[in-house]
Formats: structure tokens, sequence, C-alpha cells
């Protein structure tokens, strides 16, 4: 219980910073103005991105806002009905609600962008991004990992019964 309380405040928490971030960006950068953070890793440049990752479905608003919806409900009721059985699952979904609410409230109140700062000094040509989305992918990434150790355990699982049934059968046979 306390993990899911922690991961509920930590996910509020991603969200302030990121609208707080992007209220920064918003009052004290013009478009494509920017800084070196951190020489050769971290620039911040203001960017609006009209997409989703990379830029894709640039200028779809609607349904990106319909789908970011429809994936923040699902991600919901999963938290609702077992998230709560599993803290990695219960953390994953929390980071990805919050970082897709964040930028869902920019793609609603922003006419249809995203705005994204955050640029990698050694990789210019990878996509500008923001926190929220930073949110969504350590999210995406441990529900993958969620999804990995609960397929071994199942597998695991099968294997021992099988190995049960051998036992079994094996001992009926003497």
């Amino acid at each position: 219980m306390l993990s899911c309380v922690l991961a509920i405040i930590c996910g509020f928490i991603v969200l302030v910073i990121d609208r707080i971030s992007k209220l920064f960006i918003l009052n004290n950068f013009e478009l494509g103005e920017g800084f070196v953070a951190i020489k050769g890793v971290l620039n911040i440049v203001f960017v609006k991105n009209p997409g989703a990752a990379w830029g894709m479905f640039g200028g779809k608003t609607f349904p990106l806002i319909i789908l970011t919806s429809l994936v923040m409900v699902a991600c919901v009721f999963v938290l609702i009905k077992i998230g709560k059985k599993n803290p990695l699952l219960f953390w994953s979904l929390v980071l990805v609600v919050s970082g897709g609410f964040g930028n869902l409230i920019d793609r609603i109140f922003y006419n249809g962008y995203v705005v994204d700062f955050l640029q990698f000094g050694f990789w210019t040509k990878y996509p500008v991004f923001n926190i929220a989305d930073c949110a969504v992918v350590i999210g995406g990434g441990m529900l993958i990992l969620y999804f990995i150790l609960d397929l071994i355990k199942d597998f695991n699982l099968k294997k021992n019964i099988k190995s049960e049934k051998l036992l079994e059968s094996d001992n009926g046979d003497n």
C-alpha cells in the first residue's frame, strides 16, 4: 500500500515538474531559442511538437487526444483492477498516466502541439522531448519489464507443474 501511495505522489510530482518546466520555457524562450545546459550532453531548446513521438502524426490533434485519453483510461482501469497486486505494474502505469496527462494538457490548451525542450547534446538529430515524455518512456520500459518478468514466472510455474506431473507418473509406475 505504501508503494502505491509513493507512486501516486511521484506521478503527481512528475506532472507538476512537467507543467512548471513547460511554463518556464513558454514564458522565457522564443520558438527555436535555447542554450547548452550541460556541454555535449544536454541542450535546452524550445520546440513545438504537433505530433506524437518523433513528430509522427503531426497535425492530427483530435486523433492524438482521443488515443492518449483511451490509453490513459485503460491504464487507470488496470491500476484499479490489478495494479495494487504488483508494485512494478503500479509504478509503471502511474508514470505512463502522469506523462500522458502532461502532454494531453499541452495538446488541448496549446493549439494541438506539445512543448518540448530537452535535447541530447551528443545526438542532436534525436527528437527534442520533455519531462512528460521521460515519464511515459520510463513507465513504458517498466511495463515491458513487468511483462517479461511475468512471462518468466509463468514459464517457471508451468515447468514446475510439468515436473510434478512427471514425478507423480513415475511414482505411480513403481
